[in-house]
């Protein structure tokens, strides 16, 4: 049996709901700020659309990193959080004009912009307000991930960006509009990459285009290379903090980084991906012909990975020590993709166990639905239930 929850604490709370340990996430925060304090010109940007729980943005708000925003309401929220409206950017296919009128009225550090008529949108919406916005250009390189195709953005296949090819007449372009002022570059090739040399893989390729930008006396002064660090899934306590030495120098080592220039990264998961874990009570443990089944009361509603990506989480049975058993571990959902785990190693269950579902603080509170008219699951946080 796992003792590092507080059991007895969580037992007195309504199932499922999200548990987040903020000791962990606070080590997290204290590794990647000393890390990136080696690096005079590195910046991190929290990727808030990995988990916008309240409590967990306060905490991360308050280690100093910026906020990285997907979308006009996650720009609210960091505002709401705290996070400084200069250390926000904001990337987005699809920016609907509020959300960008929300950017200009708070004068946020940056706009990724993915494409010329979004730019010009932009451009638009600032002269009616009399502001210049800074922008940024998100490049696809063309560069492929190892990680799930639905998590990877850096491929020509891919909605993202704007082709290499179009990266110098859009730059030129914004010299013909007055309400916009190019200051960087933005790239992100995907999500949950554990292999640093899909980072080196970038970084070649920036400074590729760094060098064909040199030859046109263009110059950025800064460089955004997204995030994409991932976890360890299968060992979650063991390996509760990502390598970000190792992340940190292999930009360090690799991306050619002109004196004048900042190196800007967005980490979502690799902030709080280890300090969330999916509480949920077993309703029935159900004999089969073949297999038995651990009837949970989450389903894909709380946590949508195993069903979406066929994503591996750990889970323990946190409230028996019995002996090993194998289940599938399932859902209440009329889907029959809402399946946690097949085949899982587990202490013998029984009615009312407490499951944890491990490595859920990213993708997990945030991307739950009310499917099936079903209540959306709430965060506690250690400092809580302390």
């Amino acid at each position: 049996m796992n003792r590092q929850f507080p059991i007895e604490q969580l037992r007195k709370l309504p199932t499922p709901f999200y548990y987040y340990d903020l000791a962990l996430l606070r080590k997290t925060l204290s590794a990647i700020t000393n890390e990136v304090a080696k690096y005079a010109n590195f910046e991190v940007h929290y990727a808030i659309k990995a988990n916008a729980n309240p409590k967990v943005l306060s905490v991360i708000c308050e280690s100093g990193l910026g906020a990285d925003c997907v979308s006009g309401g996650v720009v609210r929220a960091s505002l709401e959080a705290g996070f400084p409206s200069d250390k926000i950017v904001y990337a987005g296919v699809g920016k609907d004009d509020w959300e960008i009128n929300l950017g200009l009225d708070n004068d946020i550090l940056c706009f990724n912009v993915e494409s010329l008529a979004e730019l010009e949108v932009i451009n638009e919406l600032a002269a009616l307000k009399n502001k210049v916005a800074n922008v940024a250009f998100r490049i696809n390189p063309n560069v492929g991930a190892h990680t799930h195709a639905n998590i990877t953005t850096g491929l020509a296949e891919n909605k993202f960006g704007i082709s290499m090819e179009d990266m110098i007449p859009i730059i030129n372009k914004t010299s013909s509009m007055s309400n916009v002022k190019f200051i960087g570059l933005h790239f992100h090739i995907g999500s949950q990459i554990l292999e640093m040399d899909d980072f080196v893989a970038l970084c070649h390729r920036v400074n590729e285009l760094q060098d064909l930008l040199d030859e046109h006396q263009i110059y950025v002064e800064n460089i955004n290379v997204g995030g994409g660090l991932g976890i360890s899934y299968e060992a979650p306590d063991s390996e509760s903090i990502p390598d970000f030495e190792d992340y940190f120098a292999t930009y360090a080592k690799h991306l050619k980084l002109r004196p004048y220039q900042t190196l800007h990264f967005e980490l979502g998961r690799a902030v709080v991906g280890q300090c969330g874990s999916l509480i949920s009570k077993v309703l029935y443990v159900k004999q089969g012909h073949n297999k038995q089944f651990a009837i949970l009361d989450a389903g894909m509603t709380d946590l949508i990975r195993p069903a979406l990506y066929q994503a591996y989480h750990q889970i323990d049975n946190i409230t028996s020590d019995e002996a090993i058993e194998v289940y599938d571990v399932v859902g209440p959902i009329c889907e029959s993709s809402d399946v946690f785990g097949k085949d899982v190693r587990l202490n013998k269950a029984k009615r009312g166990d407490l499951f944890a579902i491990r490595s859920a603080g990213a993708y997990g509170e945030i991307m739950a639905s009310g499917y099936n008219c079903r209540a959306l699951p709430k965060g506690y946080t250690s400092d809580e239930l302390a």
